[in-house]
C-alpha cells in the first residue's frame, strides 16, 4: 500500500459519512446492534482494538469478516486453541532445499483484520506473542523486526461462561484493547428476519466493499485533528483519577486507558461530524473504554459488584462540564 502521510485527512463531515455508509453495510449483516456497531466503527477510525466478551452463536465472528469486507482489506480467522504456539500467528523462516535457504512464511497475523478467535483458550505465552502487534503494529520473529499491514485492527473473542481449559487474560494484555463489547442476543423480531435472509444464502456473500484501506488509514489520521479542549481533557482526568480512588477498586485506570478514552473520544467526535469533542463523548465511550481496565477488591467482589457497575457510580460522581 502507498504510504499515507498525516497530512493526507478527511473533513468530518465526509469521516461521518464514510463511518455511517459503512455501520448501515454492517448491519445488513448484524442486525439489531447498532449501538455496538457505533462503538466498533469508532475503535476502527481510533485505531485500536476490540475484545468481544460473548456466548458462542451471536456473530462475533461474522461481524469481523463483515467488517474486513466492508472496508476491502484483507481478514485472517485465527482459531486460539491450547497447543497454538506463537510461531502459528507470527510466522516462522521456513528452508528450501532447492536454494539451501530459509524464506519468511507470514504468520495469519500479517493481514489488515484479524480474528483471534476464543484468545483465552491459548496459553499465556502464545497469547503474549501478540503483545507487540496490538501495541506498535510490528512483530519481532527471529530476532527481525517485521511491519504489519495499516490500517491492522485486532478484534478478540473469549467467552465469559465457559472456564473449562481457558487462561484468563492477564491485566496488561487486557488493557492493550482499546474497548471491550458485547453483541447479545439479537431482537425478537430481528431474528425472525435474520431466519428469513438465510433462506438464500448467508447475507455476508453479497456484502460488498464500501472503501479501501489507505481511506481507513486517511480517516484515523483525521481523528488527530479533531480538538480536544482544556475543560473536556480536564473531565476525563477526573473520571481516571476517580477510578484510582475509589473504594471498591483495587487498580484504576492506567496512562495507556485515560489516552485511548481521549482518542476515541475524538473518533466519536468525527463520527458526528464535528471537529471537537464534548463531554458526553467522554461520557458515552468511558465504559466501553475504561471497565476492563478496572481491578475490584475482594470485598467488592465477593459483594457481587462487576466492573461496569462500578464504572456507573464513577461516572454518577464526577460532575460534567456545562
Amino acid at each position: 500500500m502507498a504510504d499515507t502521510s498525516p497530512a493526507e485527512t478527511m473533513t468530518p463531515s465526509d469521516a461521518a459519512a464514510l463511518l455511517e455508509r459503512l455501520r448501515g453495510n454492517l448491519e445488513r449483516v448484524i442486525r439489531g446492534k447498532r449501538d455496538p456497531l457505533e462503538l466498533l466503527l469508532c475503535c476502527v477510525a481510533g485505531g485500536g482494538h476490540v475484545l468481544l466478551e460473548d456466548i458462542p452463536g451471536t456473530g462475533k465472528t461474522t461481524l469481523a469478516r463483515a467488517l474486513a469486507q466492508s472496508m476491502g482489506c484483507s481478514f485472517k480467522r485465527i482459531q486460539f486453541t491450547p497447543d497454538l504456539l506463537p510461531s502459528d500467528i507470527l510466522g516462522a523462516s521456513i528452508y528450501n532445499p532447492q536454494t539451501g535457504a530459509f524464506t519468511f512464511k507470514p504468520g495469519p497475523v500479517f493481514a489488515h483484520v484479524i480474528i483471534a478467535d476464543e484468545i483465552n483458550r491459548a496459553s499465556p505465552r502464545t497469547q503474549s506473542s501478540l503483545l507487540e502487534a496490538l501495541s506498535e503494529q510490528q512483530v519481532t520473529v527471529e530476532g527481525d523486526t517485521r511491519v504489519l499491514p495499516s490500517p491492522f485492527l485486532c478484534i478478540a473473542t473469549q467467552n465469559p461462561i465457559d472456564f473449562h481449559g481457558t487462561y484468563p487474560l492477564p491485566e496488561a494484555q487486557l488493557d492493550r484493547f482499546a474497548m471491550m463489547l458485547g453483541l447479545g442476543y439479537p431482537p425478537a423480531d430481528e431474528e425472525r428476519a435474520i431466519l428469513q435472509s438465510h433462506v438464500g444464502g448467508p447475507p455476508l456473500a453479497d456484502l460488498k466493499a464500501l472503501t479501501d484501506g489507505e481511506t481507513v488509514v486517511r480517516l484515523q489520521h483525521s481523528v488527530e485533528g479533531v480538538k480536544l479542549e482544556e475543560t473536556v481533557a480536564d473531565y476525563l482526568m477526573r473520571l481516571v483519577h476517580a477510578t484510582r480512588n475509589h473504594p471498591s477498586i483495587r487498580l484504576g485506570v492506567s496512562m495507556r486507558g485515560a489516552l485511548l478514552l481521549g482518542r476515541l473520544s475524538r473518533a466519536r467526535a468525527l463520527s458526528q461530524a464535528r471537529g471537537y469533542v464534548l463531554p458526553d463523548d467522554v461520557k458515552r465511550l468511558a465504559e466501553p473504554v475504561l471497565a476492563h481496565r478496572l481491578i475490584l477488591d475482594t470485598k467488592a467482589r465477593y459483594a457481587g459488584l462487576d466492573k461496569r457497575g462500578v464504572l456507573r457510580d464513577v461516572l454518577a460522581s464526577v460532575p460534567v462540564p456545562r
